[in-house]
């Protein structure tokens, strides 16, 4: 299967996919809840798609009563792996939950288990089932780009698809590292970093001629083939040759002193310094080692660390820590094999992968990722040598990090029980909303709401609201509310917020229901805000508001709760600080959605708002005159004389600017 089947199958999938076998179909109305229905109707659902199952290799999900996934798993014969389900005193207690929840049961046929394995992954990172191991990757990495599509290629950092030609070093684990490393790069082969418009109009060296980073190709300052030379050079050294190029540079450079050429024998000295310096910043180098992933596992009170290292061309490139979601009862080699499978699904896969635990199913997940790059895989375990220790080093920091992890935990379940004792809450909230709103003058006004909980902020469910009621956004030009009117922009958050939750989990079964709601402000927003809550039958919510002290001194912040006088922490009291942290938190995320608003509307121009003139025609105009109200004062035969600008689009323009006069 080419990847292009694979993608058409999952999407496929994510609409309903290939039905091989589904339990029989029940009304809604007649679906038992899971903790009433519990594990016969479970057994009984998958034991009635198994009668129709075919002993091929494919992926199979079990569904919930809404429809949701609980499980995607692979199989190299569907019959048979599915046929376990349907015996509950084998299983863990794990998957007697997992089988107690389910009522239907959908597969997709694949041709080989690899293909199975492939698929797996990909429905995994789209539907997020609860029991399987989650990665929860949004982050992509940054290369290095040495650009194949002008004379003078450019070398720059890159995100992304890589859609234009040339060629692409990395990944780096963090944007520090690309940026130190083009830095030292510059300094050793003076490649431009500028971009082609700046390359284009450029008269005389820029500063980085100066200072000898560039060698000014702009203005002529090196051939087209001595600047050629510096790029292979460069391109030589980020796939390993670096020993060749620093003999050849110390060779130039001797032959320079030689002839007494002091100054071109110091451009080559420092290109070497530069060389060296970027050596020196690798905390580990193995000249034999290649391209390289090194994966290291460490689970700690059910929480599993794992370090991933990156190496190309022997150099370490970086490492970045992550911390999949899993069940506690699972043990590093399961979640290192779904790990290796959903981190590579959108990255390529070097040629050597070391891991800390042999992985279940190495062989196949080797097999799998050679038929997803195009290359031979290996998925190592290395036992002794030199590979060993990269390998010893790369859990050491996962522990490391773990430990770190859970004593950071440990701080803000702490907190987190104090604020409960605080607001008198029934336990220790596992999910906070904090809510904020900044506009300037009434202007671009914007809502936002900031969450955190047990792990601290998950920044994944922050979100922003651009406020709508006001007059001057208000669509049909009446009614609405004052601009800057706080309390009617937190109704209006609060009243979006919570609609939406109630439309698409109305029975709260999705975890993203908060347990307390704190809000930026003081007894009128609280009000305001119960209010909300109360029309749409939501006033069993937590809610509290924490407003500044007497002259917004911090330290002296009042706590309003319902039906309460208001609370008075003392000012060095950690759950005083930790509610300061998270108004502070809403209160930047409110002033930065509030600054960008206000950026892209002042990019708006009145040109925009003329009938007739487009992209082009604007670009036009605004080269001619200048700015939008220079084309406001221009006459029609002005207008006319624009390229592009027909006598009929220039009436329009001219009319649209004198309607009144």
């Amino acid at each position: 299967m080419t990847k292009t089947e694979r993608n058409r199958r999952s999407d496929d999938a994510s609409a309903g996919g290939k039905r091989s076998a589904m339990a029989p179909e029940k009304d809604p109305g007649d679906r038992v809840p899971e903790a009433a229905g519990g594990l016969a109707q479970g057994v009984a659902a998958i034991a009635a798609a198994v009668k129709t199952l075919p002993g091929a290799p494919g992926v199979y999900r079990m569904l919930d009563r809404k429809g949701a996934a609980l499980y995607v798993g692979k199989a190299k014969n569907l019959k048979k792996r599915v046929a376990t389900y349907a015996q509950p005193d084998r299983l863990p207690r794990r998957l007697q939950r997992m089988v107690a929840a389910t009522v239907a049961l959908e597969v997709i046929t694949t041709h080989t288990e690899v293909e199975a394995l492939l698929l797996e992954s990909n429905l995994i990172k789209r539907f997020l089932p609860r029991y399987n191991v989650l990665l929860r990757d949004d982050k992509s990495f940054p290369y290095i780009r040495i650009a194949g599509d002008h004379d003078y290629p450019q070398i720059a950092k890159h995100r992304g698809a890589r859609n234009r030609p040339g060629d692409y070093y990395g990944p780096f684990a963090s944007a520090g590292a690309v940026n130190r490393t083009i830095t030292a790069l510059e300094k050793a082969f003076l490649l431009r970093s500028c971009s082609d418009s700046v390359f284009a109009s450029r008269t005389r060296p820029c500063l980085m001629h100066q200072i000898k980073r560039c060698a000014a190709p702009c203005v002529g300052r090196v051939s087209k083939a001595g600047y050629g030379e510096l790029v292979d050079q460069a391109r030589d050294f980020l796939t390993g040759r670096s020993h060749d190029i620093q003999q050849r540079l110390a060779a130039s450079m001797e032959g320079a002193s030689e002839r007494l050429d002091f100054e071109t024998a110091a451009v080559y000295r420092d290109r070497i310094r530069a060389l060296a310096h970027i050596q020196s910043r690798q905390d580990i180098n193995l000249s034999d080692l290649g391209d390289a992933d090194v994966i290291a596992a460490h689970r700690q009170a059910g929480q599993t660390c794992i370090q991933v290292f990156f190496f190309r061309a022997g150099r370490n490139y970086g490492n970045r820590a992550y911390y999949p979601s899993h069940d506690k009862e699972l043990g590093p080699e399961t979640v290192l094999a779904a790990f290796i499978v959903q981190f590579y699904e959108n990255k390529p896969v070097p040629g050597s992968i070391l891991v800390s635990h042999q992985p279940e199913n190495a062989a196949l997940i080797a097999d799998a990722l050679a038929y997803h790059a195009g290359h031979k895989v290996e998925v190592l375990t290395p036992k002794r040598g030199a590979k060993h220790k990269l390998v010893a080093h790369a859990r050491a920091n996962a522990r490391d990090a773990l430990v770190r992890r859970l004593a950071e935990s440990s701080a803000q379940r702490a907190l987190l029980e104090g604020l409960a004792e605080c607001l008198g809450l029934e336990a220790a909230p596992e999910r906070i909303e904090i809510y904020d709103n900044s506009h300037f003058r009434g202007g671009n006004p914007y809502g936002v709401m900031v969450v955190t909980g047990p792990q601290g902020p998950v920044k994944s469910a922050y979100r922003k609201f651009r406020i709508k009621g006001a007059k001057d956004d208000a669509t049909d030009g009446a009614g609405g509310f004052a601009p800057g009117d706080d309390y009617a922009m937190m109704r209006e958050v609060l009243t979006r917020r919570f609609s939406r939750a109630l439309k698409e989990d109305p029975e709260r079964e999705s975890g993203q229901w908060p347990d307390l709601i704190l809000l930026d402000g003081g007894r009128g927003q609280l009000s305001s805000v119960r209010e909300v809550l109360a029309d749409l039958g939501l006033s069993d919510l937590a809610v509290a508001a924490i407003a500044k002290g007497p002259e917004r001194n911090a330290g002296r912040e009042r706590i309003f709760l319902p039906g309460r006088a208001p609370l008075l922490l003392e000012p060095r009291d950690p759950v005083l600080y930790f509610l300061q942290r998270l108004r502070d938190e809403a209160h930047r995320f409110a002033i930065g959605s509030h600054r960008s608003g206000r950026s892209k509307a002042r990019l708006r121009s009145a040109l925009d708002e003329v009938p007739g003139v487009g992209a082009k025609r604007k670009k036009a105009l605004l080269l001619r005159f200048g700015s939008a109200r220079a084309v406001a004062r221009a006459g029609l035969a002005d207008l006319e004389a624009v390229a592009g600008i027909s006598s009929g689009v220039a009436r329009n323009i001219y009319d649209h600017f004198h309607a009144d006069s």
